[in-house]
């Protein structure tokens, strides 16, 4: 099996928390065989960017995508990161809700 993956974990952790919304980082770890510590300094770079919002819900965090957000690299076909999360995880959103975002 190759050492490499065609998504990174930034993206497949995104992709977790799109498709839950409500995740802990110790399941997401356990999904992508990464550490905790990762997951947390994932989630981390991702809110610094701005592609989602973290809220305290008591003692869970509760995730907001920010779906509307243009993803790729500027000049190459910038595309949504609804677009991009219904390729990653097909069924998580409706095209309402894409376009809601």
């Amino acid at each position: 099996m190759a050492n490499w993956a065609f998504v990174t974990n930034h993206g497949a952790v995104l992709a977790l928390i799109a498709q839950h919304g409500q995740i802990t980082a110790r399941d997401i770890a356990a999904e992508l065989g990464i550490t905790e510590r990762s997951v947390h300094r994932i989630i981390s770079d991702l809110e610094a960017e701005g592609y989602l919002r973290r809220r305290r819900d008591g003692r869970l965090n509760r995730y907001q995508v920010a779906f509307g957000r243009l993803v790729g690299r500027s000049g190459r076909g910038e595309q949504t990161l609804a677009e991009l999360v219904k390729v990653l995880q097909p069924g998580t959103i409706s095209d309402e809700s894409a376009a809601s975002a």
